[in-house]
């Protein structure tokens, strides 16, 4: 029976995932009214899937095998509590990393039970996490000069144009990182340890995923697509970009980053440029305390359900 808690634990963090990150792939191209809330739905369920698939091994390996040394309570402990923070944090409409919740649950559990966690691996994935927004950030302002030159001399209507298409296109990309990097995280605990193959998880890690996007993503959609800094297409486009291809590079060096906060990096990097001021800071303080907060917390949560159930077992 126990097996049962870190399965339906990563069914409800799949959902969670899908509530929260058809903003990440497809809010800026929504909010702009490049494409229905609809049609992105269905778009990323298929793209996830592909994801997960053909390069989301590299971020379960980290994540479930050279992080921590597992076992059935750890893995439980750990996976309940990330998906209780990750629901709670998504109903009160925050983008949240999914990856800080499920890292800080591992080392937390993982921590209080005794069990060996690998520090040069933890490092290497909070260095991630500071350098994947960062990335953003910078490519965003680059894209956006480079673009400035090149559609210069072009006509409004088909810079318009090409922008629309190519921030599809972006979206397409940030998908299929979706399923590579952000499902990957939640499944790659269970499937290291033995519960689920990768194909097993990968098609039901999608389903629920493709639900929870279906469901509950308009709530995020609106706020990271226009609550952040007013986006067109030119902007938009400068913005997924740049954070598409720097989860892509964490995601092939098998890092577990956060999607949303490189969309958000990148959203700040075009903020930047319009001008600080079209920045909404007082949303981007409870974003970045959040970012702050998120693995702090699962942590201090896991390690003190586990103390808990360690002192109880020799009651």
């Amino acid at each position: 029976m126990l097996i049962l808690i870190p399965l339906i634990s990563c069914v409800l963090i799949a959902f969670s995932i899908g509530s929260n990150d058809t903003s990440n792939a497809f809010g800026i191209s929504i909010g702009a009214g490049i494409i229905t809330f609809r049609k992105a739905v269905y778009l990323l369920g298929i793209l996830v899937f592909i994801g997960a698939i053909l390069q989301g091994r590299n971020v379960m390996r980290t994540v479930g095998r050279e992080l921590v040394v597992l076992n059935m309570e750890i893995l439980s402990i750990s996976l309940f509590v990330s998906a209780l923070v990750i629901i709670i944090a998504n109903w009160k409409r925050l983008p949240v990393s999914s990856h800080q919740a499920i890292i800080g649950s591992l080392v937390g559990s993982a921590f209080a039970f005794g069990s060996v966690v690998r520090l040069d691996t933890l490092i290497k994935i909070v260095e991630s996490w500071i350098l994947s927004p960062v990335g953003a950030l910078v490519l965003a302002i680059i894209v956006y000069r480079v673009m400035e030159i090149a559609f210069r001399r072009l006509p409004v209507f088909k810079v318009e144009s090409i922008l629309r298409t190519l921030l599809i296109l972006n979206g397409i990309i940030i998908a299929y990182n979706t399923g590579a990097n952000e499902l990957a995280t939640a499944l790659g605990a269970i499937v290291c340890y033995g519960i689920l193959s990768p194909l097993q998880a990968a098609v039901m890690g999608t389903i629920m995923l493709w639900l929870g996007a279906f469901l509950l993503s308009e709530r995020v959609v609106e706020t990271v697509g226009k609550g952040i800094t007013s986006l067109d297409a030119f902007s938009g486009f400068s913005a997924q970009f740049a954070a598409g291809i720097s989860v892509f590079i964490f995601t092939t060096l098998g890092m577990p980053v956060s999607t949303t906060y490189c969309i958000i990096g990148g959203i700040i990097g075009v903020g930047i440029l319009k001008g600080v001021g079209t920045i909404k800071s007082d949303l981007l303080k409870k974003i970045m305390l959040s970012w702050v907060a998120t693995p702090i917390l699962t942590f201090g949560i896991c390690c003190v359900i586990a103390k808990i159930l360690i002192s109880l077992s020799y009651v």
